[in-house]
Formats: C-alpha cells, sequence, structure tokens
C-alpha cells in the first residue's frame, strides 16, 4: 500500500482580521483565509495559497495526504480536514487544517481502487458493480495507505468480494463491517422476448378441426340422398 505522506510544504501567514471584508481583501491577494488547529495546541487563523492546497486535493491520496505546514517558521504535519469552493467559479474560499501527532492512531476512510479486468464481465457477460467506494481503517498517520487496491481479475458472475478478504496489513486495521461487499459481479437482465402490448389481444392460434371416420364427405351424402 501506497502512504499518503507528502514531502511538501504549505506556506501559511499568520492573519489577525477574521470577518468577510477582511477575507475577501485576503483573496484580492492570491491567499485564502485558513484555520489551524488540534495536536493540544491553540487554533491558529493563517492564510494560505490556494493552489498548493489543490495540489494536495487533486494528488492520489486526496484530502488524507499528510504534509508539512510552515506558519512564519513554525512546523507542523497536517492534513485538510474541510474545504470550501466557490460554487459557480469552483475556486477554494476557505480550508481548515488539522495538526496530527504522528504517534497516535487514527480512523479515517480511505478510497478503493480497482485493479484489473473481471472475468464475470469480460468473458460472462455480467456487470462489475463497485458497492464499496471508501473503507474506513485505523492506523498510525505515517502508515496511511493513498488508496485500498481490490484485484478482480478472477471474480466470476454472481461472485463478491467483501472488506474481509481485502489484503491484509500489519499496519492497517479495518473498521467497516468484515461481511460488507466491496465489488461484485451483477446478472445482466436479459430482455422480454415477445412481450404483449398493454391493451391489446393476443391473436389466437388458429383451431384445427381434424375429420373423423365418421364424417361423410359432402358429394358422398348428396349421392346416399339420391339413392334414398
Amino acid at each position: 500500500m501506497a502512504t499518503a505522506t507528502a514531502t511538501n510544504t504549505v506556506e501559511a501567514k499568520v492573519r489577525e482580521a477574521s470577518d468577510k471584508n477582511a477575507a475577501r481583501r485576503l483573496r484580492t491577494t492570491g491567499m485564502i483565509p485558513a484555520v489551524l488547529y488540534g495536536a493540544k495546541k491553540a487554533p491558529r487563523a493563517i492564510a494560505v495559497d490556494p493552489k498548493q492546497i489543490l495540489k494536495i486535493l487533486r494528488s492520489a491520496s486526496g484530502h488524507n495526504t499528510i504534509f508539512e505546514v510552515n506558519v512564519e517558521g513554525e512546523q507542523d504535519k497536517a492534513m485538510v480536514v474541510d474545504w470550501q469552493y466557490e460554487p459557480l467559479k469552483g475556486s477554494l474560499l476557505h480550508v481548515d487544517l488539522k495538526r496530527i501527532a504522528m504517534d497516535q492512531i487514527m480512523r479515517l476512510s480511505v478510497p478503493v481502487q480497482v485493479k484489473g479486468e473481471a472475468k464475470g464481465a469480460k468473458e460472462e457477460g455480467g456487470l462489475l458493480d463497485l458497492v464499496l467506494r471508501e473503507i474506513q481503517i485505523e492506523c498510525l498517520p505515517a502508515d496511511i495507505p493513498s488508496h485500498i487496491t481490490v484485484d478482480v481479475t478472477n471474480l466470476g458472475r454472481g461472485e463478491a468480494i467483501r472488506v474481509a478478504d481485502l489484503p491484509k496489513s500489519e499496519t492497517v486495521k479495518y473498521l467497516t463491517d468484515p461481511d460488507a461487499t466491496v465489488v461484485h459481479i451483477t446478472y445482466v437482465k436479459e430482455e422480454a422476448v415477445a412481450a404483449p402490448v398493454e391493451g391489446v389481444a393476443a391473436t389466437a392460434e388458429p383451431e384445427v378441426i381434424k375429420k373423423g371416420k365418421t364424417d361423410v364427405e359432402p358429394e358422398a351424402a348428396a349421392k346416399d340422398t339420391k339413392k334414398k
């Protein structure tokens, strides 16, 4: 499992004012307001470069990435725990950063990444259905995986991979229900053949009347009448 620890550093500055007008003025300079808290330290109002934060959020490990935040010479390990986008432009408006104690176990969710082409979808006409897109785990910050890989190559139609089937690790503990389905191959519903149209009666097969030995042909019946 690839870890979510990054070597990049987010540079931050202390900000004093925290009202809306101050936030607008700050954004005009290319910075955005942020809050740094956690690890039994006092919260700090800071300003950060949104480009550095977006780089982290768009990385493989996303908001689970642990990075250095440097507040005017004071460094801490941190993670992005909350962020706000501008609805129309999609630009970052505000972020919350949490200090991380590297010797304390964390609980968090990491994404599931599918590997391979399932046999049940490729050869047996099934459909691959990813049920769980994230798995809740528990581990030390340095051991946080960027994702959980699920190999579906040998997964046949009607089969499933559950949390209990995921790759085992000495450093990561799965907290999601072991019986929960992560991914499975579902059946493709076959379309009904020659289904009757609603409101239209089905046409009955024409009845075939078979003649028996007692049946009398019309001509033979006429001759018998004349003889009499």
